[in-house]
């Protein structure tokens, strides 16, 4: 049955394409949205580049019809701006301990005449701010989040914990590989790049075809850039960091896991011992709990580094086990980069070994734009945790980080990996447990 969505600007700058997102049912933008949007479009970093593409596409949709009577899409459903001017208003009554004035009541007033004026269709408020959902329940609108780009989050770890027959064991300990039929495991463990614990210290993960089960060419005593992995998550996480033929990588996990730390390390051995990139990039998102990072005083560098000092945290423990200071040795050499998310945009990124981290502040949209960007022999690694989001509009669901490990997983070219055990001290495991 056809429905009436009613879009908030939240909803179009987190994902520009949602105005096509509702197949065949009617997509209402009133006019205070498209007020909100005119003072977006001049934003730097993605929200700006989200509002100007949202504007360009209703502005490509007008060659089509008029939109204030509205413009038919490919699927059949409509899209149509909304104005209604003041004495329309005279019959919709907001309760009087709504504040006058504010676009958001606007944008309620907006909603109650749409319902009024088309009572047989359902009106529907589409909506990534939970507390304005709850405005519009007041009202007596339904709300809703945007559905669209949320994924069924799978809570697959990446490794499975199975028992095998003593001669299996053996079998595998001794040839270094058994075929997935021979240990009658159930068919959904049938993943590719998932990883196994058999017990006995006995680490295996599926092959490309998933026809076998191969040990792990790390172990827990293998050192990568001068660390040791302190726990089998770790260990997978190093197995697939350090494999070329996996160029997408998703490691997520609470605080004090080590996400960061493994894979910065990884890439520091692939770039400097191994020659197999040219470069290593870390990178963070700029999400503001207060200042914006135009409001910091100095340089573009002095800007940056408060964002990723926990970057040159890692790596100066990195450099200390080798004898050297970060600071002095990334100043002589150019093949170690460290830097905001905001920087990369619209670059093409061939060869080099690059990591996101804290990506669950990115909308699946920044991450389809970011992994877009690499070209050949480049490898992508994402770390974040899911329950530690900055990001007002995102939640474990929607952010980009879990959008894109449900969406490759069990895909050749990606693994993910999901550390469990706090590494740091045992106050920040403790702290991250019952906090």
């Amino acid at each position: 049955m056809v429905k009436n969505y009613v879009l908030d600007t939240n909803v179009l700058l987190h994902d520009p394409h949602a105005l096509f997102s509702f197949q065949d049912n009617h997509v209402y933008i009133p006019m205070p949205v498209l007020e909100e949007l005119d003072r977006f479009k001049k934003s730097p970093g993605a929200l700006g580049a989200n509002c100007r593409e949202v504007i360009r596409k209703l502005d490509g949709l007008r060659a089509f019809g008029d939109l204030l009577k509205g413009v038919r899409t490919d699927a059949g459903g409509l899209i149509c701006v909304k104005i209604f001017q003041d004495k329309e208003f005279e019959n919709v009554v907001l309760p009087s301990y709504f504040k006058k004035g504010l676009a958001d009541n606007w944008i309620l007033l907006y909603l109650m005449k749409i319902q009024k004026i088309d009572p047989k269709m359902r009106t529907i408020f589409v909506t990534k701010d939970i507390n304005f959902r709850l405005k519009s329940q007041i009202i007596g609108v339904t709300a809703q989040d945007y559905l669209t780009d949320k994924s069924a989050v799978t809570e697959d770890r990446g490794f499975y914990e199975v028992s095998i027959p003593e001669d299996a064991m053996r079998t595998f300990d001794e040839e270094g590989r058994i075929s997935f039929s021979a240990l009658s495991l159930p068919s959904s463990m049938k993943k590719r790049n998932v990883f196994f614990d058999f017990g006995r210290s006995l680490y295996g993960k599926t092959t490309e075809t998933t026809d076998e089960i191969v040990r792990l060419e790390v172990g827990l005593g293998t050192s990568v850039y001068g660390i040791t992995a302190r726990n089998r998550e770790q260990l997978f996480a190093l197995e697939v960091l350090r494999d070329d033929s996996i160029p997408l990588v998703c490691l997520t996990g609470k605080a004090g896991t080590g996400k960061t730390l493994i894979a910065i390390a990884a890439g520091l051995s692939k770039v400097m011992e191994e020659n197999a990139y040219s470069k290593l990039t870390v990178t963070k998102p700029v999400v503001s709990m207060g200042q914006d990072i135009g409001f910091l005083p100095g340089t573009a560098e002095e800007k940056i580094r408060p964002w990723v000092q926990p970057v040159y945290d890692n790596l100066d423990f990195l450099f200390a086990r080798k004898g050297v200071r970060a600071e002095e040795y990334l100043k002589k050499r150019k093949i170690i980069e460290v830097e905001i998310l905001s920087y990369i945009r619209g670059r093409s990124i061939p060869h080099q070994y690059i990591i996101i981290d804290e990506a669950q502040n990115l909308t699946p949209h920044e991450v389809k734009t970011i992994i877009t960007r690499a070209g050949e022999k480049t490898k992508i690694v994402l770390t974040g945790d899911p329950d530690q989001i900055d990001n007002p509009y995102l939640d474990r669901t929607s952010n980009g980080l879990m959008v894109l490990a449900s969406k490759f997983f069990d895909h050749p070219l990606a693994a993910h990996i999901t550390l469990e055990k706090g590494e740091r001290s045992a106050l920040a495991t403790v702290a991250s447990e019952i906090l």
